[in-house]
């Protein structure tokens, strides 16, 4: 990810937590957190050689994940493709997400006794790793995202950030998100934390996605204009998260949700 991505996107929590400052965001936008809804995320590092052959193992999985759709044990899936490639970062991934952890552990059940989760693309991956996370800060639109965009940014709390960080954090980021959702210039958004703890306590993921590349200029517009309306730099995301593990995350992705 460029300098310029990270500092946008810096600029955008930085400004998005200036307006907790203002009484009339507290007054006007209510935040309600939603039931917790849980994503289920297997993550690879395919080599390059094998990368034209990913997409048609993502074919075998398209029963399974529409089956659970249509019985409501699924209320979204999809797969994401790495552009922004790193050495010990994965390649390519793929996710499903229920409104239970026994969602998410039936269908991850149904990929083991099926095969699907022991193909020889898989085995042929140099690094393989799983994520549990768990939402309650989330909207999408119904229908599917091909070869859309998805952007995500993690952020990692102090040690000494209030309980409630993420519910502060929240009030601010997600009527931005809204916005965009209702403008059509993003399909989904979500605000993570992990629900099995593979990383540091107290990190969050901020993810959304658009449609088409054309999402990410629109994307960066919105939140400019959100900067200038809020032009405070608020301390209050400043006090409450670390800075130095941040990481921008930039993808092909392939989505559906009920």
């Amino acid at each position: 990810m460029t300098k310029q991505w990270r500092g946008l996107v810096a600029a955008l929590i930085f400004g998005l937590i200036a307006g907790l400052a203002l009484p009339a965001l507290a007054q006007n936008q209510e935040v309600k957190e939603k039931p917790r809804m849980y994503t289920y995320v297997a993550l690879w590092s395919i080599p390059r050689a094998q990368w034209g052959d990913w997409a048609k193992g993502e074919d075998a999985d398209q029963k399974i994940l529409q089956d659970a759709m249509a019985k409501g044990t699924l209320v979204g899936y999809g797969d994401d493709t790495n552009l922004v490639h790193q050495p010990d970062a994965p390649t390519h991934d793929d996710w499903f997400q229920s409104m239970s952890m026994a969602g998410l552990m039936n269908v991850l059940d149904q990929f083991y006794k099926s095969g699907n989760a022991q193909t020889p693309l898989q085995q042929a991956a140099t690094k393989h790793w799983d994520n549990i996370y768990v939402t309650r800060y989330y909207n999408s639109k119904p229908g599917a995202v091909k070869d859309g965009y998805s952007y995500g940014s993690s952020y990692k709390l102090k040690e000494d950030a209030p309980q409630d960080a993420i519910d502060t954090l929240a009030k601010a980021i997600v009527p931005i998100m809204e916005k965009m959702l209702s403008a059509g210039v993003i399909n989904e958004y979500e605000i993570d934390t992990e629900a099995v703890h593979t990383d540091s306590p107290g990190t969050f993921w901020i993810f959304w996605i658009g449609s088409n590349a054309d999402a990410l200029d629109k994307t960066s517009a919105n939140l400019r204009d959100s900067l200038k309306a809020n032009p405070l730099i608020g301390p209050a995301f400043d006090s409450m998260v670390d800075f130095k593990p941040h990481r921008d995350y930039l993808t092909r992705t392939n989505a559906t949700y009920k």
